[in-house]
């Protein structure tokens, strides 16, 4: 396929539309949306559908997927705030407040990076690199590559780049089949060989493997974790579109005593 940055926004704004039980065109609007959010067989397998209720911007406005008994609890915070107000604190505590006194809370916030094809190149970093295949991650199912592989969904994790100093595996960057037109990309690299351009040598590489496969790669992180979107924009991704997502308490609570 013959990329541009276009197309590459277009696909994954027709993907968002699935997601989020929309049209691809409601987030070009000017005006905030609501959508009901629905089950989708082909909808990012890591989400957890139907939303209880889920902001995305991709920069004009809001498309709000809720559960409908929600809905006007959604539509009074997205049309009290601007839009890009809406994704941070303090004005996220007035949704999570509502939310919270009927047992759920704001839990996701996360931002979403896709490729500059005017930027995207193969970066070095002084080690050798290999491309490697869904039968190269059978052994590397361990906390060293827990960003790159996701044990939970091992089927997914299709195309991978790994670094290499003296056949020792020092970085890995690997992509999830999380749909049909878009594969995920994460990266983890041994903390004793980190700053040394390895992350992004990995993660530009993944990329253009990505792209010869018609496929569109995208990044995600929370916009706290500096380091990761530094790697981002190095790799030659930049930010398109956010996402904050309620859950329930219960899930939050689990998820905070796992990292405990």
């Amino acid at each position: 396929m013959k990329w541009t940055n276009e197309i590459i926004k277009q696909i994954a704004m027709q993907q968002s539309a699935i997601d989020a039980n929309c049209s691809a065109e409601d987030f070009c609007s000017d005006k905030n949306i609501i959508t009901i959010s629905k089950e989708n067989a082909a909808a990012r397998k890591y989400l957890t559908l139907p939303h209880v209720c889920n902001l995305i911007s991709y920069g004009n406005n809001i498309v709000a997927a809720v559960t409908e008994e929600y809905k006007d609890i959604v539509k009074a915070y997205i049309e009290r705030y601007p839009a890009e107000h809406c994704f941070e604190t303090p004005n996220m505590h007035v949704l999570n407040d509502e939310f919270q006194k009927l047992g759920f809370r704001v839990c996701f916030m996360a931002e979403y990076f896709l490729p500059d094809i005017s930027l995207i190149t193969d970066l070095t970093c002084g080690y050798e690199v290999r491309v490697l295949y869904q039968k190269d991650f059978a052994e590397l199912y361990t906390a060293e590559w827990s960003n790159a592989l996701c044990e939970k969904r091992k089927e997914l994790d299709v195309l991978g780049v790994g670094a290499y100093h003296n056949e020792k595996l020092i970085g890995l960057a690997a992509c999830s089949a999380d749909c049909e037109t878009m594969w995920q990309i994460g990266v983890d690299v041994l903390s004793e060989y980190r700053r040394q351009g390895i992350a992004s040598a990995l993660t530009s590489r993944l990329a253009s493997e990505i792209l010869k496969r018609d496929k569109v790669p995208f990044y995600c992180c929370a916009w706290s974790n500096l380091k990761s979107a530094r790697n981002a924009i190095k790799s030659g991704f930049r930010p398109a579109w956010v996402e904050m997502t309620v859950r329930s308490a219960a899930d939050v609570d689990e998820m905070n005593n796992k990292q405990v």
